[in-house]
């Protein structure tokens, strides 16, 4: 028997609540252990509130956040990609494409287009709204890795050079946010050895 539109939408909340179970590699702010996809989804969204006047380019801010809180569903099925694992990010947007078709597949067809486009559109980084959201996606985590005493960047030996290249881009979405962890968070944490020059 074919669901409704209702037990379709539920079905896809209930689905959704899988999120909370990817653990990511970054610590909360107090290093007492790794945050999972759905607090990372949160911390963004209220970010984009609150710092959405430092986009280079007007943005949406209501798309925005929908892409933020939508990005990581995928990794439900892909799993949590670590930033800086060259072997995982080889096979990661395979793995994802796959997710977003099971998952986004769940809802309505009007919905699971509109959920599609908007990972898609994230991903293409090409609209002000996914350079803004990229920005949010990057300094998060180098704000919490900061405030934590760069606990991630130490476990995993990160090199400065590793941080530039994953966020060449980063300042498309804001120059301004950027300019300013580089300042506060990157460099500190390379002049105490946190971070490998």
């Amino acid at each position: 028997m074919e669901k409704n539109r209702l037990e379709q939408q539920l079905e896809f909340c209930l689905e959704i609540d899988k999120e909370k179970q990817i653990q990511r590699q970054t610590y909360l702010a107090d290093g007492s252990r790794k945050e999972n996809d759905a607090e990372h989804a949160w911390h963004m969204a209220v970010m984009t509130l609150l710092l959405s006047e430092y986009a280079n380019e007007q943005i949406d801010v209501l798309k925005t956040i929908a892409m933020l809180l939508i990005h990581d569903l995928v990794e439900i099925d892909a799993g949590d990609t670590y930033a800086y694992d060259e072997t995982a990010n080889a096979t990661k947007s395979e793995r994802e494409q796959a997710a977003a078709q099971r998952l986004f597949g769940i809802l309505p067809e009007d919905q699971k287009k509109w959920f599609r486009n908007l990972w898609e559109e994230f991903e293409a980084w090409d609209t002000p709204e996914a350079k803004f959201a990229h920005t949010m996606d990057h300094i998060q985590p180098i704000m919490l890795n900061a405030a934590s005493d760069g606990k991630s960047w130490v476990e995993h030996g990160v090199h400065l050079e590793q941080i530039l290249k994953r966020n060449a881009r980063t300042a498309e979405g804001s120059a301004a946010i950027w300019e300013y962890a580089q300042k506060n968070y990157l460099e500190p944490n390379v002049k105490n050895g946190r971070i490998i020059n």
